[in-house]
């Protein structure tokens, strides 16, 4: 390997606060589009040897740039045809020898499976989530027999998902 190419190898990940360089970001682009392409094929799209792709995607994830790899499955070919948002607020009382009403609530949504994403927000309401179920008495069973009976939770308002017009887990790098 030329000198030069294994400086590029070594600046594939860098602090924080600098950038990408433009060849990971290519990387990442391939596989955020193929994420079973093989690494001959990764190499081809990204002007790289198979094994200096390798050596860049392990870069990748040893600095948890890349976080895992996953199937991205259509909810609505498993049953799951219903997405919800709900908005939630927390009570913000408690007394000193409670756990934090945002930790208690954020430790169970980790025990419900319907919750597929939850977000922290700042604004009027504490959390966000995305919610996926079989269908609307789903929904209401999830609504009555967990989240409105946390005792964390204060208020929650849901909005239904009607159509989905853009639906990507890739990131603009």
């Amino acid at each position: 390997m030329s000198i030069n190419a294994q400086e590029n190898c070594k600046n594939v990940v860098m602090s924080d606060a600098e950038e990408l360089d433009q060849v990971a970001r290519r990387i990442l682009r391939v596989l955020q589009a193929q994420g079973r392409c093989t690494y001959d094929e990764l190499a081809a799209q990204v002007g790289l040897s198979a094994s200096a792709a390798l050596r860049r995607v392990k870069r990748l994830e040893d600095a948890g740039v890349i976080a895992g790899y996953v199937a991205l499955i259509a909810p609505e070919r498993v049953g799951l045809g219903l997405t919800a948002y709900i908005n939630v607020r927390l009570e913000k009382n408690t007394e000193h020898h409670k756990r934090n009403p945002m930790d208690q609530f954020a430790a169970a949504v980790q025990t419900w499976p319907e919750v597929v994403e939850c977000s922290a927000l700042s604004g009027e309401m504490d959390f966000l989530l995305r919610v996926v179920v079989r269908d609307m008495a789903h929904y209401s069973r999830f609504i009555m027999d967990s989240l409105l009976k946390h005792p964390s939770v204060q208020d929650c308002k849901t909005s239904f998902v009607l159509q989905r017009l853009k639906g990507t887990t890739a990131l603009a790098v």
